[in-house]
């Protein structure tokens, strides 16, 4: 079963809380510049998951990485929607044939795409 969102948010922050006071509800809220009853309704689920740019806040204030909680927040970031934008048809292929391959597979063609050994 997949974790949500919000119920990663909350064991991520109560995880640091355990050693570090400043991972409360109140002052991840305030680093973020939200409501304190935002983040509880948030790791609640009781609203949705925040905007792109709250969410990469929310990674840094975490020390978690931000693709991950955009794409557990049901969302892509908006760099990677450009490049998507630029050529559609190919990376939909390209995700779909990836989609079920193994990591290591995967970790290859990411590797010879970012050598240029292609």
């Amino acid at each position: 079963m997949s974790v949500s969102f919000g119920s990663y948010i909350r064991r991520c922050r109560e995880a640091r809380l355990k050693s570090d006071r400043t991972f409360s509800v109140r002052k991840v809220a305030a680093a973020l510049g939200v409501q304190p009853s935002y983040v509880s309704k948030v790791e609640l689920g009781q609203v949705g998951p925040p905007s792109e740019d709250t969410t990469r806040r929310l990674a840094g204030i975490l020390g978690e990485d931000p693709d991950v909680l955009l794409a557990m927040a049901g969302k892509v970031s908006s760099d990677l929607q450009e490049v998507i934008r630029k050529r559609p048809r190919l990376f939909a292929d390209l995700i779909r044939q990836l989609k079920d391959a193994p990591d290591h597979a995967v970790l290859r063609v990411v590797r010879e795409v970012r050598d240029g050994s292609w």
